[in-house]
């Protein structure tokens, strides 16, 4: 079922969406960012573990790819934290566009520290990202910043180092394996450093909305996956434009279950552009 890639992109927008959506139902009952954090990523983990045997198990030899594969999930852990506290601050439909700008991160990161071709079609696309957020966050006659969106911005970059660090290390795991990996680590240096306790943990179950953080952990899990999937099956220049359609289906989403009503016609300008600047970065 999994070797049809338009079919794994289907999948992806149903499950990417419906993660966005119950992650930010999830939020509202948080009593720790933390430890909520850590009970999604350990959730989805043993989705995923579930889900090992049916991909071919395979591991590197090379120990270069572990140390950037270690390196890089400190810094999905950044991200994956930063992301509950920005979650729970902005509405659905605007993370999903705020989340974007990872990927005019990774153009300019390309640009400098792998002195790539600059290509204008890339850069014009890179532009109209950032041109879409500020549309977002422009009211009355000034962008307007606050603390979750200055922490989504360094989730992003966060995101955006780990991806550079990543590319392609998920081509030598079996598939579940490596999102076991890239989510439970994360959780145990969340864990560690932020001195979440068992006992915190436990106290964002009890309290917490249950059905919405199973529903979002196993869309993770499975969005990742099959996201991977669809890669490893088609081109990213096919497949990133019509994964990018997740903006404006949060957009919609969120207007109809999550009554999120404010600047509308914004987001869903701003979510259009995006499809297009997915679509001339790819080209």
């Amino acid at each position: 079922m999994l070797n049809n890639w338009v079919l794994c992109v289907v999948l992806y927008l149903v499950l990417s969406t419906a993660f966005t959506q119950f992650y930010k139902v999830a939020t509202k009952t948080l009593k720790s960012a933390g430890a909520l954090t850590i009970v999604l990523q350990l959730t989805a983990s043993l989705v995923a573990l579930m889900l090992c045997p049916l991909f071919e198990f395979k591991f590197p030899t090379d120990i270069r790819i572990y140390i950037m594969l270690g390196i890089s999930i400190i810094f999905y852990s950044i991200s994956d934290r930063l992301n509950t506290t920005v979650r729970s601050g902005i509405e659905a439909s605007t993370f999903s566009i705020l989340k974007q700008i990872s990927t005019t991160f990774m153009i300019f990161a390309g640009l400098i520290f792998l002195k790539e071709q600059f290509v204008l079609t890339k850069f014009i696309g890179a532009m109209i990202i950032i041109f879409s957020n500020i549309l977002i966050f422009f009211k009355k006659g000034k962008v307007k910043f606050n603390r979750y969106i200055l922490l989504g911005i360094l989730s992003n970059l966060s995101f955006t180092v780990a991806l550079f660090l990543d590319v392609n290390i998920s081509d030598n795991f079996n598939l579940p394996f490596y999102v076991i990996m890239t989510l439970a680590i994360p959780s145990l240096i969340v864990m560690i450093f932020e001195r979440i306790k068992i006992s915190d943990i436990k106290n964002e179950i009890v309290n917490g909305n249950k059905k919405a953080i199973l529903a979002t952990a196993i869309c993770w899990s499975l969005s990742i996956i099959i996201q991977l999937r669809a890669y490893q099956l088609e081109s990213v220049s096919i497949v990133a434009p019509l994964c990018a359609l997740t903006v404006l289906l949060n957009v919609i989403v969120g207007y109809i279950f999550l009554k999120e009503r404010d600047s509308l016609f914004k987001k869903i300008i701003a979510a259009i552009l995006i499809i297009i600047s997915v679509i001339l970065i790819k080209v």
